[in-house]
């Protein structure tokens, strides 16, 4: 789908990026597969609730269909209905928050800047270099610009319905008008 390129070129970007933090601080670093507790049910912007739903219709059909089944029973405040034995089923897909998350993050509230990560990451480390460090409001500047774009460009510049979906709303998409 076209439309979800900008969104793909972003991903790629930040991608590279957290893997280069991931080399660097390699052994810092606890997140591994079946480290998964801040794998919740989150909402997404609509253009990761898309590339979410073109992701499952790729798998062979059991596949999908048993990740569906989990949408379905998914709860608003419960775990990631993609979450199975300590891995992301469609991890290739998986949104932005889920690329960044433990890793080092820079937030500003009150204009006073704060780096923040899990907890379980970086311990006896007193500071980071800012090539270590994922800019957030820069991140989300740029994925709601691009959501923009993206919904402008996917149903004629009409504002959508609803400005987020949860992970199981973008398992269960049916077709792309759900923004209407």
């Amino acid at each position: 789908m076209k439309a979800l390129q900008n969104y793909r070129n972003l991903v790629e970007k930040i991608d590279g990026f957290c893997r280069s933090i991931e080399k660097k601080y390699f052994d810092l670093i606890a997140c591994r597969k079946g480290c998964d507790s801040c794998c919740r049910h989150i909402s997404l912007f609509p253009v990761e609730a898309v590339n979410l739903s073109v992701a499952l219709r790729r798998l062979p059909a059991d596949e999908s269909s048993y990740i569906r089944e989990k949408a379905c029973a998914a709860t608003a405040d419960g775990p990631c209905p993609l979450l199975e034995n300590g891995a992301c089923l469609l991890y290739q897909a998986r949104p932005i928050i889920c690329r960044t998350h433990g890793l080092p993050i820079l937030t500003r509230e009150f204009d006073r800047p704060s780096v923040d990560f899990c907890p379980r990451n970086f311990k006896g480390v007193e500071s980071l270099p800012g090539n270590a460090i994922i800019d957030l409001d820069l991140l989300n500047t740029s994925l709601a610009a691009i959501n923009a774009l993206f919904v402008s460009e996917l149903h004629g510049g009409n504002p959508p319905e609803k400005e987020r979906l949860t992970i199981a709303e973008a398992l269960l998409l049916e077709d792309f008008s759900f923004a209407r």
